[in-house]
């Protein structure tokens, strides 16, 4: 009678002891590259069948969700990023990611159970092993990292922005007032020490940045205002009510705001509306002391320094004078860490208030420039981290995915800059219609000049040639000090300073090499 063949000599994957050696190791290396990509599907053909439908339906919804994230992110990429700052779909991202982390080790250790690793040759052990170690540091290591990530991710959304509805452009433009809070020892509440007004365009992310004095008096307010009944004709009463009072004067009249942010954030927000005749639809208030550990986690800034800028010591109550230098930084390209970079914006003795305001700007670009993709994914924990203590602001979760896209247009643009300093407009006595007009002025040729370079090139064809374009060239904005004679700062600072260009339209045919090196001779980004 003839013996009836078993499937145990004719199947290498469930009984490879009846295999050749050379069939054991090809089944080893199929075994483990399958787990790798498709786990389960190895305990599937093991019969495991419960856990085997379980692991693979997890792994290729998750293959399908990458796949169309990759679609999406190639034809619409907004998609992509109000998914990745949605609290509710982050939370289910967090949960996914740690269930199909733990799932996939699963897999791999079982797997390696079924391998039988001591019925390969010593060189195909080996490299299994070495393969195995070299997988579960990569995969299970980014799963556990991207698990991290998302959490993180969820975290910052939820903790830094604002909830609320979105809010549409303002002629075409978001507006964002930009705060640099500085509530050190020896201060009374919040004080704004820096003060500007980010207008991004809302098609394009053209950015310009208007740098206001913080010793602007005569504020006025917008009609819907709270403190405009109040405060009609503006906010003055000499040289106490200066624009950098308004956060403590919105503190004072909270009753009249709306509890979602900060009364004196709110009332900053319409001090930079009177003062610019913008709508200003939020505001972020950045902590100065705080701003050491932003820069820390991005790994330091790197900054070209024309100019020695000094590091002072504690201001003496007696005398409110600093004390003696304790340490300087630099000319030359220099990589700044948390503490340097805040004294390199911040930094008043031996310097004007235009260079000052110069150095801000160079730190503000800088971090811009150097926030890339590579240095996020990197340093994303420890930024993640720092932010919530450092930035606070009102811009609702729904909107953080169109300013992240305009951020990335933003990114390949110059950054702008307007400042409204003397001698053409006098902090003291400034002309708010006039500030009014010079803005107008400035964003409206910066919108031609768009314009021109997005329109085809057209040759000299009896007149329809498109004019020249123009740029409109202002003098960067200090933050002068105040003290004791503020209100006679302005006309000081005019006579030391004659040489601060007035804004002017200049053709880019015909450059302005004095007024582009003054910048240069104090910062830039290299």
């Amino acid at each position: 009678m003839t013996e009836r063949r078993t499937p145990k000599y004719t199947d290498p994957i469930r009984y490879p002891q009846y295999a050749s050696q050379q069939t054991r190791n090809l089944r080893a290396w199929v075994l483990l590259v399958a787990t790798v990509l498709l786990p389960g599907s190895v305990q599937s053909l093991f019969g495991v069948r419960r856990w085997a439908r379980f692991a693979l339906s997890l792994t290729l919804v998750s293959w399908g969700a990458i796949a169309l994230m990759a679609v999406a992110a190639l034809l619409r990429r907004q998609v992509v990023f109000t998914l990745a700052t949605n609290p509710i779909v982050l939370t289910l991202l967090t949960l996914w990611l740690l269930v199909f982390t733990v799932t996939w080790v699963l897999c791999f250790l079982d797997t390696l159970r079924r391998i039988r690793v001591v019925g390969l040759t010593p060189r195909t052990r080996l490299g299994v092993l070495g393969a195995g170690m070299a997988c579960v540091l990569v995969v299970a290591g980014g799963l556990s990292w991207g698990t991290v990530t998302a959490n993180s991710q969820r975290q910052l959304m939820s903790e830094l922005f604002a909830g609320g509805l979105a809010q549409r452009p303002a002629d075409g433009r978001y507006n964002i007032a930009l705060l640099g809070s500085d509530a050190g020892k020896g201060r009374e509440g919040i004080r704004p020490d820096s003060i500007s007004l980010v207008s991004i365009d809302a098609r394009t992310g053209e950015t310009i940045i208007i740098g206001l004095p913080r010793n602007l008096q005569n504020v006025p307010f917008p009609e819907d205002s709270p403190l405009h009944s109040e405060y009609p004709s503006g906010f003055s009463c000499g040289d106490e009510c200066l624009i950098n009072s308004v956060y403590q004067l919105g503190e004072q009249h909270a009753d009249a705001y709306d509890d979602g942010a900060p009364a004196g954030a709110l009332a900053m927000k319409d001090a930079v509306a009177g003062v610019t005749g913008m709508k200003v639809h939020y505001y972020a208030m950045i902590d100065l002391k705080g701003f050491e550990s932003l820069i820390d986690a991005m790994g330091g800034i790197d900054i070209v320094s024309g100019k020695r800028v000094p590091i002072s010591a504690p201001i003496d109550k007696s005398t409110g004078r600093h004390g003696p230098v304790r340490g300087w930084i630099e000319p030359g390209e220099q990589h700044l860490d948390g503490f340097h970079a805040l004294w390199f914006a911040r930094s008043r003795e031996f310097s004007s208030d235009y260079e000052r305001m110069v150095r801000q700007r160079c730190v503000q670009e800088a971090m811009l420039a150097q926030l890339d993709p590579a240095t996020v994914l990197v340093r994303y924990q420890a930024i993640a981290k720092a932010a919530p203590d450092v930035v606070s602001t009102d811009i609702p979760q729904l909107q953080v995915d169109r300013f992240v896209e305009l951020a990335l247009k933003a990114k390949s643009q110059r950054i702008e800059s307007m400042n409204l300093t003397p001698p053409e407009v006098i902090p003291a006595d400034p002309d708010y219609p006039r500030v009014h007009e010079l803005i107008d002025e400035r964003i409206t040729a910066l919108e031609e000049e768009d314009a021109e370079a997005a329109a085809p090139t057209r040759h000299l064809d009896g007149g329809n040639s498109s004019p020249l374009p123009v740029q409109l060239l202002a003098a960067p904005a200090p933050a002068p000090e105040l003290g004791p004679g503020a209100g006679q700062a302005d006309a000081q600072y005019s006579r030391a300073h004659p040489a601060v260009p007035t804004p002017v339209l200049r053709p880019l045919a015909q450059p302005a090499p004095e007024e582009v090196e003054t910048d240069r001779e104090i910062c830039y980004v290299p």
